[in-house]
């Protein structure tokens, strides 16, 4: 109750000082006991950078997790999703949130390729952040999470990047556009216009397979951004291929929520928070 309290304080106090909604959920995250490492670059490019959150007390390597943000491709910066990534490092791991270029810059893939540069940089680096390179874990929301799973399932990409998809401990995908043909929105055409030929490619439903890493699927039942039925069909995918999988959807969650639920403030709602964590601290070397 006392946490809550503060949590609205804080909220308020945000709103009063005119942030936005971003600033006044980062707000309810206190980052104590939480070491963080800024604008650690990957590659050569303004935005191709990355934060990096771990535990201040680290007694042993511990699991890591590569988050990447959601905004239909067009949007984002990883600034803004330290309420998630404090909330994954307090609860014992090291987590790497990446920026990666965004359309109009870039189209598919090229914010694909962005991701598995960050993803092998984060795992070389690990030992610096006392992170376990063994044990990194893919994960997004939304856009992020399509980017996560064709890092996860197609091994072309990490490949390219000088990395191996498996080295990959396991993926989370958190409300993710897996399965979306036909493009219907406009803007999200241009996106991935230089894979008109072959749309199959932008699609990781088509690239599930029996040497994927375990998988744990989250969607909320109420999304209607991207339809439940994206994680639904990958589950039945990687299930029919003999890969890991577990799908979980809540009933009381929408496309939003399913990622506040990560903090303290909303994990009343549904046990995300709790899902994830169990699945991270599971996951072992591949």
């Amino acid at each position: 109750m006392l946490y809550f309290m503060r949590a609205v304080i804080a909220v308020t106090i945000a709103a009063l000082s005119g942030c936005g909604p971003v600033d006044m959920l980062n707000a309810t995250v206190p980052m104590d006991g939480v070491q963080v490492w800024r604008d650690v670059a990957y590659a050569p490019g303004p935005r191709l950078a990355m934060d990096v959150y771990a535990p201040r007390e680290r007694t042993q390597a511990l699991p890591m997790v590569v988050f990447f943000y959601g905004g239909s491709w067009q949007t984002g910066a990883r600034w803004d999703y330290r309420f998630a990534a404090a909330s994954l490092a307090k609860r014992g791991m090291v987590v790497v949130v990446p920026d990666y270029r965004l359309y109009p810059e870039v189209q598919f893939p090229a914010f694909v390729e962005d991701a598995a540069k960050a993803v092998a940089a984060a795992r070389a680096r690990a030992g610096e952040w006392g992170g376990d390179p063994k044990r990194l874990v893919l994960m997004g929301h939304s856009a992020g999470a399509h980017i996560a799973a064709l890092l996860a399932l197609d091994p072309r990409y990490l490949a390219a990047a000088g990395d191996s998809r498996d080295h990959v401990a396991g993926f989370v995908g958190m409300a993710g556009p897996y399965d979306f043909l036909p493009i219907t929105g406009a803007k999200i055409k241009l996106v991935f216009a230089p894979a008109n030929n072959d749309l199959s490619q932008t699609q990781p439903v088509n690239f599930a397979d029996a040497a994927a890493p375990p998988s744990l699927l989250l969607h909320g039942l109420q999304d209607l951004t991207v339809l439940p039925r994206n994680s639904e069909a990958l589950a039945t995918r990687l299930e029919r291929a003999g890969a890991a999988v577990t799908l979980k959807e809540y009933g009381s969650l929408a496309h939003i929520g399913i990622i506040t639920a990560l903090t303290s403030l909303f994990a009343g709602r549904a046990p995300v928070l709790e899902d994830v964590v169990g699945f991270v601290m599971a996951v072992g070397p591949r």
